[in-house]
């Protein structure tokens, strides 16, 4: 089949000229990364890819779409306008986890297939929405006044299951019968719910899971009642909301967890020995495939050792399946897979300095180490089982890009099959036949094409080529594309950075290096880089050069790459950045002394340190809600790379931005939401006040109601306007 198509209706054209790149553009609809959708899957019964979509006329309004395989045609499935009209109400507890899932936009924004391919299901809401496979239309399975929650179809699909009022619920789909799992939530007791260090800082979303055969649930019992309440204000335009909230600060106890099953014909409930220490975390859950096994991941408090073990239900008794330990921390990962056709799983470790694929029998025992090198694999896409192969996404051939590679179980050569010269994600069929593409560079948006296993390209989904008639084609006269490369530091780093370059060469330009620096992340990399990117487009338009480097601590390079932050945050991630404007330094079209920094999150914590420690190397500084004493921040995330404060309170003295402020020379600018609930909104009062009280000038710009993402439309072009113009009137650039 060699057709190809665009998904949805043609682009609206726009008439062709050179023109720059303004703010609002870039949040103006039709978006500028074109119409390429979003959530791609393969249908378990491999005939169609299913995706949402924004609208023409809002593109953060999502619709659920399918392209039939055989046919090649595509269709609109379900307009959220038509099943939920007017503003969507979510719960606190559904903004939180949007918030962390980082799902944006509104309608149709997750859906899941059930195992079989017979049928789907969609929140929205607050209420879940239900389509079966040649039948028109979608059945509304819940509707009540509650918001509910982790709301999931069971795996032969015959039940969807769901937290309500802070306990586990279960529905029969035909009969309509609703079994209430759990009775005892409320107050400080959550059943089947993800305490919020695990959605926050392990990426656990879900505290329940359902076995392949549908005889048991296991789910969590948290009891937050250790876990301090802090009292923080949210502060809105028109009203002030005082919020009690549990949050585990650094140093402070976290929730006790426990982990039951329950049969869900009979209601019979066993609890899990999750041994004598209660201060532990439970990272993840997973069954075997025969459901009578359920295995889980248990960690200890200071985040060095990992256990992966095994429950056996009719037995009722456990056992530690392999062990990962590391003298700073052991990174959490989701790549267990078992494999239904034989008694082994693939792990992945770090255990000889880069993440690694391994084979294990059931049991424990180690088969063999199946990837190896100096690169890391990302994580495992698919596996064959009728052909003895696993897919995975790495980055063997370059850290700037993720590809999509393969390998015999029985150990050997890796295969690359995505082209070079490009940042790949991709999504395998359930018998990893064919693949979803979604490639992009760092100047050309997002691609989708669908391929057979060898790599070869089927189809394309939405080519969404930057051609007439592309809303990013009339910017493409002055587009800059960026330059990639290496530098040295003085204790022999080799550091990843991205440059853009203005038209003009011949005389000096002021420099925005924008940063981020911190652990699990990657700013470096030939992907597209939404708007953000774009507005460094606009940035180099107005004259600036704008570079980027990946400080050690990063992700993507190792595990010796990271460690060097440990329990001394703020101090080679300086270092390193200083590296980088040392660089700047020597290429004739940069102005020295006229340098700016900005980051958000952990980056406007390195804005802040940049601007108090190297002060002479940045002479204007942005920074966006940023953390600024450690201790203010949670335990999972905080103590895997700090240690504790009761045993490392001078560390995190050293780490905190207080001692360094006093040494602030250049103009410095904070922004920060005003309803944060991450990094909360106490970090920056709490540095307004230090600075204050120095009698230190400087700027803030805070916004009511905003989370830590700071999302809207208006609030975004708010946000750019004042972050370009506070550098505008500090680094004046040449017009």
């Amino acid at each position: 089949m060699k057709k190809a198509f665009l998904i949805g209706a043609a682009m609206l054209s726009t008439a062709v000229q050179a023109a720059p790149l303004d703010i609002e553009r870039i949040f103006a609809s039709p978006s500028l990364d074109g119409n390429a959708p979003r959530a791609l899957k393969v249908s378990p019964d491999g005939e169609r890819v299913t995706f949402l979509k924004g609208k023409q006329t809002d593109y953060e309004r999502l619709d659920l779409w399918e392209y039939h395989i055989d046919s090649g045609e595509t269709r609109l499935l379900f307009d959220s306008n038509d099943l939920q009209s007017g503003e969507e109400v979510l719960s606190d507890e559904e903004k939180a986890r949007r918030e962390r899932m980082r799902l944006s936009g509104s309608g149709i924004v997750s859906y899941q297939w059930s195992a079989d391919g017979k049928a789907l299901l969609f929140p929205l809401g607050g209420d879940v929405y239900y389509h079966k496979l040649g039948e028109k239309g979608a059945k509304q399975l819940l509707d009540t006044d509650v918001f509910e929650t982790d709301i999931k179809l069971s795996p032969k699909g015959n039940y969807i299951s769901f937290i309500r009022d802070q306990n586990l619920f279960v529905k029969h789909i035909e009969s309509g019968k609703e079994t209430a799992i759990t009775k005892e939530g409320g107050g400080n007791i959550k059943f089947g719910m993800a305490e919020f260090v695990a959605q926050e800082e392990m990426g656990r979303m879900t505290g329940y899971w359902w076995s392949p055969d549908e005889s048991f649930i296991a789910f969590t019992k948290v009891d937050e009642s250790p876990v301090d309440v802090i009292s923080r204000s949210e502060i809105y335009a028109d009203d002030i909301k005082t919020i009690e909230q549990k949050y585990p600060k650094a140093g402070t106890n976290n929730v006790l967890v426990e982990l039951a099953i329950q049969n869900i014909n009979n209601g019979a409930r066993r609890w899990v020995d999750l041994g004598e220490d209660k201060d532990i975390y439970l990272a993840r859950g997973k069954w075997m495939p025969n459901s009578e096994t359920f295995t889980y991941q248990w960690q200890t408090r200071d985040q060095q050792t990992l256990e992966l073990r095994a429950y056996n239900v009719p037995t009722e008794k456990q056992s530690v399946l392999l062990s990962e330990t590391s003298n700073t921390w052991v990174n959490l990962h989701n790549d267990l897979y078992f494999l239904s056709d034989s008694d082994q799983f693939i792990w992945a470790s770090e255990r000889d300095g880069f993440k690694h694929l391994y084979l294990y029998e059931n049991s424990g025992k180690l088969v063999r180490q199946l990837t190896q090198g100096d690169w890391v694999v990302d994580n495992i896409e698919a596996v064959d089982a009728k052909n003895n192969r696993i897919y995975f996404a790495g980055r063997k051939d370059t850290p700037l890009e993720s590809h999509a590679y393969s390998v015999s179980l029985d150990g050997g050569d890796i295969s690359r099959i995505t082209n070079e010269g490009a940042y790949h994600s991709v999504s395998f069929s359930k018998d990893a036949s064919i693949f979803i593409d979604r490639l992009s560079t760092i100047n050309s948006p997002a691609q989708v094409s669908l391929n057979d296993a060898s790599g070869k390209r089927i189809t394309w989904l939405e080519e969404n080529k930057v051609e007439e008639g592309h809303p990013l084609y009339p910017y493409m006269d002055t587009w800059t594309k960026p330059e990639f490369g290496d530098i040295t530091t003085k204790d022999g780093a080799t550091l990843k950075y991205r440059i853009y370059k203005p038209e003009n060469l011949e005389k000096k330009h002021p420099v925005i290096v924008y940063l981020y620096g911190g652990p699990h992340a990657q700013v470096v990399t030939n992907s597209w880089a939404g708007n953000r990117g774009l507005l460094m487009q606009h940035w180099v338009d107005k004259g600036y050069v704008v570079f980027t480097l990946d400080n050690r601590g990063s992700n993507y390079r190792g595990k010796a790459f990271e460690d060097p932050i440990y329990k001394k945050m703020g101090f080679v991630e300086v270092d390193d950045q200083v590296a980088g404007v040392e660089f700047l330094r020597t290429l004739p079209y940069v102005d020295a002394k006229r340098i700016g920094v900005h980051g958000h999150s952990y980056g406007g914590y390195m804005t802040l340190m940049t601007m108090f420690k190297a002060g002479d190397y940045f002479q204007a500084g942005v920074s966006g809600a940023p953390v600024t004493d450690w201790r203010l921040y949670d335990t999972h995330y905080t103590e895997r790379y700090m240690g504790n404060p009761k045993t490392d309170d001078d560390a995190y003295t050293a780490s905190s931005v207080f001692p360094y402020a006093k040494d602030l020379k250049g103009d410095l600018l904070i922004y920060h939401g005003m309803a944060d609930d991450n990094v909360l909104f106490t970090h920056s009062t709490m540095l307004y006040k230090h600075l204050q009280d120095l009698a230190i000038p400087f700027e803030t710009m805070d916004y009511p109601g905003k989370k830590h993402s700071i999302r809207g439309k208006q609030t975004g072009i708010h946000l750019y306007k004042t972050i370009t113009n506070f550098f505008d009137r500090n680094l004046t650039p040449e017009q």
